[in-house]
């Protein structure tokens, strides 16, 4: 099964946790939030990432999702890159979050597309217009 890191600014890696703990009524396996803090040092959050790849890949791989490009999550997500391995989007959103996990006993590379395809179609304008089906 795909391990999922979420490596954002704190505190969402946590609170996508909690929220997608909510829909699945359990908190899913082999995911983890890293949650940098300000000013923390960009050298132990490669550290805590490592680490947490390690526990939570099972030779399946690990998606790491991160927020925004240029922040320090991001940043340091760049050396965690290992195509097929290790991959790394962007943009996290609670239906990119809901997919990963979702067809996470797939592979990763499905997983990876899944999660964007998911973030992607998970945006969309709300103006009456759109018949919305109930959670």
């Amino acid at each position: 099964m795909v391990g999922i890191l979420l490596l954002t600014h704190a505190p969402l890696g946590q609170a996508f946790i909690a929220a997608a703990s909510h829909v699945f009524r359990a908190t899913p396996a082999q995911v983890e939030a890293i949650d940098v803090m300000a000013d923390q040092n960009p050298d132990e959050v490669r550290v805590l990432a490592h680490a947490a790849i390690a526990r939570i890949n099972d030779g399946s791989g690990v998606l790491v999702i991160t927020d925004v490009v240029g922040g320090t999550p991001a940043n340091c997500t760049l050396q965690l890159c290992a195509p097929g391995e290790v991959e790394v989007i962007a943009g996290i959103s609670l239906p990119m979050l809901l997919r990963a996990i979702t067809y996470r006993h797939d592979t990763l590379d499905v997983v990876l597309e899944m999660a964007l395809a998911g973030g992607q179609n998970g945006a969309c304008r709300v103006d009456g217009r759109v018949k919305l089906s109930p959670t």
